[in-house]
């Protein structure tokens, strides 16, 4: 039974989303929320669970009509699941289950009698078909029966590992043969149509009968249908929002990986009800399934490839949410981008109480304009930017705000005391450690949000300049300062040499410890070469790189866990993260070892890459460890996939100059490579590389200069 200390298991849940809707049931295609271990089995739309059973039973030959479908009174005897013995995704918002019906058929001993299940999902739209299929040499008389119920609670009840609660009960209806159950609490409400089968509200349960002849199927049809008038959440435009590129490799993991992640990424795609035209992505399924903002704009960025649409729907959206007041309550500051929303108030009921609009978030004000400024580069057209550019001021004011009230660093502490004791990427209670595992006190400034800021200060200069704007020069003069404040006061030093510290605590000191916070540092420019070479070994050292990808601490460190959540673990879009700065600095191997990790852990995971997983050694563990709870899909974890593929190739394009840049890795890990369908400037992009990492050819919209260089070596 699951401690009501430990969030429930998700690992080996079959996941069939829709944003803003998910299903997240049993293999077998069942859910039960009230069965030990269930606890966050269901169909969740959004922040609420709209169904807490749904069970697929049959039985043999029997009638129906007092809610277990024989007529006689005696309950739940007979009544059997298919034994499961195929569960697989469809494509997106598609799952498939095949059970046997070992009770029903011929006494033989191959299987006579099975049942395949379809299920398809649209945003507040769950439909089941249930085909009964009989290679039986007599006709089968059998009835199936379906249990459906509803306890309508909050996504934190289920995350907090609590009993289900009692369904609400539902009122049944009966026309024109159509079997029908319904509930809801005045804000959600759901209805259950059951064509042919005969409804029992008291039971909550629908159930056909049915005689299947010798060779021959029978189709049933289930459909659940979900309406919330007042959403904060609902779904994203039904049209594509990034075109999908065609990949090869001689290594096949990559295009498996980029396939699965893209349909993840499709059915994770979500709006606001304010702003129904502006996509974003939904953080993860399920406990971040809505918008947040740091997240959000990481997967933004890193699918920037495949086109601009995302990444202006995504800033829009942030945009319209801008701080504009000072509220210790909610975090909120003037220029400061949010960091969740939410239906009602979140309340784990462990202390962690966050308002439904959450800006308690250190980073993601410099991320929203480092996206502008890259989504700029990537070809997004000047009129969708300037609507854009008094966020963008606002934005850069909260930096140099925050920064002058945190001794010139970016720093954080949660003001409510109900709200995120830690407010960057780790924001777990026990993430900052010093090096001897000692917890590390607020206010704490983060490396990595310190590499943001300076980025997202040099960033902010140029769409400044580029608009005419004022203010370019003294954001320039606010990032070298940094940069010396942070060469003067972030460096540790051990016994295998320098590294920057991963934060800086109240009192000023370097929180010592070895993570990979570090490797945030090196696409954003703050570090000259020597430092980056430096970060580059600490991470290519096997204390972090020897796990399926990077892990989040050094395994040397105290505080360090294989599964501890932000203390050992390996994030992938983290990983993904390091291979983009390892790249661009130049450090090619360190990349690719990284890279085969994360290449080395998706088959292990069907190609769905989770949140995290564990950070054992490979030479340790066959396969990568599953940290249980982790949320799978997760946005930037499924859009890590694309960030890595772009790593590859060394795209780097600069739209308003007219150039496009391209520096592969050099000798490829993956074999030659081969993408085809990416989007600069709107137009089309193909791309050819050997798998010595010599560019064989480039098709590139006209108007671009395409430059090749070399991979560096450092």
């Amino acid at each position: 039974m699951t401690s009501p200390e430990r969030q429930p298991l998700l690992h080996d849940l079959s996941v069939t989303l829709a944003a803003p809707t998910v299903v997240l049931s049993r293999p077998d295609g069942n859910l039960d929320a009230a069965a030990p271990g269930g606890a966050v089995q269901g169909l969740f739309h959004a922040d609420v669970r709209a169904v807490s059973l749904l069970r697929v039973t049959v039985r043999p030959g029997a009638g129906a009509g007092d809610g277990d479908g024989d007529g006689d009174g005696d309950g739940d005897e007979g009544w059997l699941p298919a034994v499961a013995v195929m569960t697989a995704s469809d494509g997106p918002g598609r799952s498939r289950f095949v059970g046997l019906a070992q009770a029903l058929g011929d006494a033989v001993p191959d299987p006579t009698v099975r049942i395949d299940r379809r299920r398809i999902l649209h945003p507040g739209l769950l439909t089941e078909q249930l085909t009964v299929r009989s290679t039986a040499t007599t006709p089968v008389p059998l009835a199936v029966r379906v249990e459906i119920a509803g306890d309508l609670v909050p996504m934190e009840h289920a995350k907090a590992g609590l009993t289900a609660r009692s369904p609400l009960r539902p009122a049944g209806e009966l026309s024109s043969g159509t079997g029908g159950l319904s509930w809801g609490d005045g804000t959600v409400a759901v209805a259950v149509s059951a064509p042919g089968a005969t409804p029992d509200a008291e039971h909550s349960t629908l159930t056909w009968t049915l005689t299947v002849q010798p060779g021959e199927s029978a189709d049933l049809h289930l459909a659940v249908e979900i309406t919330e008038p007042d959403a904060v959440v609902t779904a994203a435009d039904p049209r594509p929002t990034w075109q999908r590129p065609e990949v090869g490799a001689d290594d096949r993991r990559l295009p498996a990986l980029v396939a699965q992640s893209l349909d993840d990424l499709h059915s994770l795609r979500m709006a606001t009800a304010a702003s129904p035209g502006d996509t974003f992505l939904a953080a993860g399924i399920p406990w971040f399934f809505t918008l947040f903002g740091r997240d959000s704009l990481w997967a933004a960025r890193m699918l920037l490839p495949l086109g601009t649409d995302l990444a202006l729907g995504t800033l829009r959206t942030l945009a319209a949410q801008q701080g504009t007041r000072t509220d210790p309550a909610t975090e909120e500051e003037p220029g400061k981008i949010l960091h969740e929303v939410r239906r009602g108030v979140f309340d784990d009921g462990k202390g962690l109480v966050l308002p439904p609009v959450y800006y308690g978030t250190v980073d993601a004000t410099p991320l929203w304009i480092c996206l502008l400024h890259d989504a700029w580069r990537w070809g997004l057209p000047a009129a969708d930017i300037e609507p854009l550019l008094p966020a963008l001021q606002a934005a850069l004011d909260w930096i140099d705000t925050a920064a002058r009230a945190g001794d010139g660093f970016l720093s954080y502490i949660d003001h409510s005391g109900t709200g995120l004791a830690n407010q960057g990427w780790k924001d777990s209670g026990d993430a900052a450690r010093f090096a001897d595992g000692r917890l590390a006190e607020a206010p704490l400034a983060l490396a990595e949000v310190q590499g943001y800021a300076y980025e997202a200060a040099l960033a902010g200069a140029a769409l400044l300049d580029a608009f005419g704007l004022p203010g370019g020069e003294r954001r320039r003069a606010f990032a070298a300062g940094l940069a010396d404040r942070f060469r003067a006061r972030f460096w540790a030093c051990d016994q295998q040499g320098p590294y920057p510290a991963m934060a800086l605590d109240g009192s000023g000191r370097p929180v010592d410890s070895v993570t990979s916070n570090m490797g945030h540092l090196l696409a954003s420019g703050i570090l000259n070469a020597d430092e980056a070479r430096a970060v580059a070994e600490r991470l290519a050292a096997p204390d972090m790189s020897d796990a399926y990808g990077l892990r989040t601490m050094s395994s040397r460190s105290g505080g360090y866990g294989p599964l501890r959540y932000h203390c050992g673990t390996v994030w992938p879009h983290d990983t993904a993260i390091a291979v983009t700065g390892l790249v661009r600095t130049g450090h090619t191997e360190a990349a690719a070892r990284l890279i085969e990790g994360i290449l080395d852990a998706a088959p292990a995971f069907d190609y769905r890459l989770p949140e995290l997983w564990g950070g054992d050694a490979r030479a340790d563990t066959p396969a990568p460890v599953p940290y249980p709870a982790a949320c799978r899909p997760q946005a930037w974890s499924a859009a890590a996939a694309i960030a890595l593929m772009t790593a590859l190739t060394g795209l780097e394009p600069d739209v308003p100059a007219g150039r496009l840049h391209l520096r592969p890795t050099g000798p490829l890990p993956v074999g030659a490579l081969t993408v085809t369908g990416l989007t600069v400037a709107g137009g089309r992009l193909d791309v050819t590389i050997d798998s010595g990492g010599r560019v064989e050819s480039v098709t590139a919209p006209a108007g671009l200069a395409v430059e090749e260089s070399a991979a560096l070596r450092a």
